[in-house]
């Protein structure tokens, strides 16, 4: 009966809309759309993930943080005055995802629940069911590629292509787009399914990352930063987390693209609101890319060399004889490849760690004596 009830109030509401519509002049239907809001509430659950957004009276909720954090999440909804979810997405059923769903569902009707199709083995996953159900509602698991209407704007499947054995990779992300500016949710997705969102032809370029996986180097490979260029990237982890999330190479690439950050640990719950054309925040980026463990990109100077050597006001050597002498040596030596910052040295330009666009080569014992280890994926 609650259901029946919800959508004849829904075909109410769509006639009126559709009679207002079809009265009013094409351009003030227009004006509407350009005009429309959006808010996107980051909420600070610890080491996990949950994403309220709000629309023209709609709401959508994209995870729901771990057990702790559940009924922070639901005082959060009430607070403000949600009485009902349009759209509960579970990216994928880890307990620091979807444990406070489960509140969500036993506190708020529920219109529309989507996720990943594929069984977890917990009592976690269980109770998630059992929610559903008990709203009289299935789980769907929309096709790649697949959009839905929301408030002003809309949303986009944009992943799990497949269903693989590693729960993290089968994540449901979204691209969430009001008039000119997007978002892009990615659960814990990897760098697999990062590629499978590359190759979909699908649109992914985004104003707001909320990045992969807590900041784990599992995620946020350089294609898929170059095929979303965000100006904004919002990690939602927990303080002093035992992952050391985010981690390093994470950082690194958001430091080396230039990209804003944003961060629930030392930040608390982020807010961005959307009118279509620009975004304004609840307050400004921390640009912290200290990783989780304590450790920061360090920056090189691109005009470093060999010590003793003479450098000019362009940071040329003058020393003919020293780099003629340099280079005979450093021909019969290995040679590494190095980032703009970071700690490693890489076997190849380009191992999914660090930017090929800003990495030069230099030998293996200089790489050594300046401290910089082995990459760990190359060698």
């Amino acid at each position: 009966m609650k259901n029946l009830r919800k959508r004849v109030g829904r075909f109410l509401l769509m006639f009126a809309m559709l009679f207002a519509g079809i009265l009013l002049p094409q351009n003030t239907k227009a004006v509407w759309a350009a005009d429309g809001s959006m808010t996107v509430h980051f909420l600070d659950v610890g080491q996990g993930l949950s994403v309220l957004v709000e629309s023209e009276g709609q709401t959508l909720l994209y995870d729901g943080g771990p057990r702790s954090a559940s009924s922070f999440v639901v005082s959060y909804l009430q607070e403000r005055q949600i009485s009902e979810i349009d759209y509960l997405i579970s990216s994928h059923y880890d307990e620091d995802h979807v444990s406070g769903l489960i509140g969500c569902l036993n506190a708020f009707d529920v219109a529309n629940v989507i996720g990943a199709d594929y069984v977890h083995d917990s009592s976690l996953y269980d109770s998630f069911m059992d929610g559903v159900a008990a709203q009289g509602l299935t789980v769907q698991h929309p096709a790649v590629g697949t959009e839905y209407e929301f408030g002003s704007g809309k949303f986009t499947i944009l992943s799990p292509q497949n269903i693989s054995k590693e729960s993290n990779a089968n994540s449901v992300a979204i691209r969430l787009t009001n008039g000119e500016n997007s978002f892009i949710f990615t659960g814990d997705a990897d760098y697999n399914s990062e590629a499978d969102m590359v190759s979909s032809g699908i649109d992914l370029s985004c104003d707001v990352l909320s990045v992969g996986h807590h900041g784990s180097a599992t995620s946020t490979s350089w294609d898929f930063l170059q095929a979303t260029v965000p100006e904004y990237a919002v990690i939602s982890c927990g303080a002093g987390n035992m992952y050391g999330h985010p981690h390093e190479e994470t950082m690194e690439k958001l430091s080396d693209m230039g990209i804003q950050v944003y961060r629930t640990d030392e930040q608390g719950t982020i807010v961005v609101s959307s009118d279509g054309n620009s975004l304004s925040w609840n307050m400004d980026p921390c640009n912290d890319y200290t990783s989780g463990d304590g450790k920061s990109p360090a920056g090189e100077s691109e005009t470093q060399g060999f010590a003793g050597e003479q450098y000019d006001d362009q940071g040329e050597s003058n020393d003919t004889d020293s780099i003629e002498a340099d280079s005979a040596q450093n021909s019969q030596e290995e040679m590494v490849w190095i980032s703009a910052t970071g700690s490693k040295y890489h076997s190849i330009p380009d191992c999914g760690n660090m930017n090929p666009d800003k990495a030069y080569q230099e030998p293996l014992s200089q790489a050594e004596a300046q401290g910089y280890e082995a990459c760990k994926k190359c060698f």
